[in-house]
């Protein structure tokens, strides 16, 4: 539903961005029965969330050291979340529980991971290179994020959140330093509480100049190769296989700014390494290409907690991890905002640790946000 000047409604809170951790975090503050409105640049969920590849990697040192415990709650939670958006929304999710094959020098395996012989890594997945020697076995998940932000959508509307999409946010208003509402492109729209979850663009609305850059990811995906049973992470990609054959390749990670366009040699070289994983792959025909833009930050940590604004928070900055954190963010930041103790303690993602630029008017400070 869209929204204008003319609707005589209020909320308790507005989220900036229609994502997945956007949308999440609406339907666990209906729960808690606040009147919600998600304000979307675009599509809901058709940006980062939907560009994603969905592997829920919940362990290892591709994960920061103080995101762990979120990381590892968050992939917990996941068949629960699935199940809840399967239930109310009645559309399916691709949500495989086959596991993870990654191949890779031994220093650089997850810890806990199982190490597989050559016969027993040939039995799991026959379609792999011979040449490879060593990988190991970890018991991760993977979801289609396309179907979990379609679900989430749906499980938003039924839980009545008001959603108006293609209405971009310029600016977050206050007055004596107390949020008041957002102005976009379009209308004013009027809360006590507003959340910054704009993804990529999070930096972009004034008056707090939170430091998230865009970082580009190209990837795409293969019908018609060998079937593969498990996620596999390799040095150069990563293949996550889908349910009805398609099989994602990824990913990259280019600074180029909001730059989505797609280089047609990049997206072959996925590929190609792709093939020096899986040869049968070079049989396989290409579906799809696309390119998204995670938000990342300067420390690669999410940005969690209440600006210097009261009623002012940011829930932005989750870089590659915005699918696997969403059902734990949406917890803790409920919390947050209701003014209650999270079972986490958020300290080490507090916009505080950034030297924020604050806009007023034609001037401009810098100052810590607490």
């Amino acid at each position: 539903m869209s929204y204008n000047a003319r609707v005589k409604k209020s909320w308790d809170v507005i989220i900036i961005g229609g994502g997945i951790i956007g949308l999440s975090l609406a339907a666990s503050l209906r729960k808690e029965r606040m009147r919600v409105l998600v304000v979307e640049r675009g599509e809901p969920g058709r940006e980062a969330s939907w560009a994603a590849a969905g592997m829920l990697v919940g362990q290892g040192g591709e994960i920061p050291r103080a995101l762990k415990p979120l990381a590892a709650e968050s992939a917990r939670m996941y068949p629960e979340f699935v199940h809840e958006l399967r239930d109310e929304s009645g559309l399916k999710i691709d949500f495989r529980e086959q596991g993870t094959i990654v191949i890779s020098r031994e220093e650089d395996l997850p810890e806990g991971a199982e190490l597989l012989a050559s016969e027993k890594l040939r039995a799991l997945e026959p379609a792999l290179n011979s040449v490879l020697k060593l990988a190991a076995y970890v018991p991760e998940r993977s979801v289609d994020p396309r179907d979990l932000v379609a679900a989430a959508v749906r499980t938003a509307h039924h839980r009545e959140v008001d959603i108006s999409s293609g209405n971009e946010v310029k600016a977050v208003l206050a007055s004596a330093d107390r949020v008041v509402g957002v102005q976009t492109d379009k209308t004013t729209y009027s809360a006590e509480i507003v959340v910054n979850s704009a993804g990529a663009w999070a930096g972009r609305i004034a008056p707090h100049n939170f430091p998230v850059r865009p970082v580009k990811g190209q990837m795409l995906a293969v019908v018609g190769g060998p079937a593969l049973n498990h996620v596999l992470r390799g040095d150069r990609a990563y293949l996550v296989p889908r349910s009805d054959g398609r099989i994602v390749i990824g990913s990259t990670l280019e600074d180029v700014g909001y730059d989505k366009n797609l280089d047609i040699n990049v997206v072959q070289g996925l590929f190609h390494s792709a093939v020096e994983v899986v040869p049968a792959l070079a049989n396989a025909k290409k579906h799809e290409d696309w390119a998204g833009l995670r938000p990342g930050t300067p420390d690669g940590l999410p940005i969690l907690g209440e600006t210097s604004t009261r009623g002012y928070f940011i829930v932005g900055g989750h870089y590659r991890d915005g699918i696997l954190l969403a059902p734990v963010t949406a917890q803790v930041m409920t919390d947050v905002i209701l003014r209650r103790n999270p079972a986490f303690n958020l300290a080490a993602f507090s916009p505080a640790r950034f030297d924020i630029s604050v806009h007023h008017g034609d001037t401009e400070t810098r100052r810590k946000v607490v």
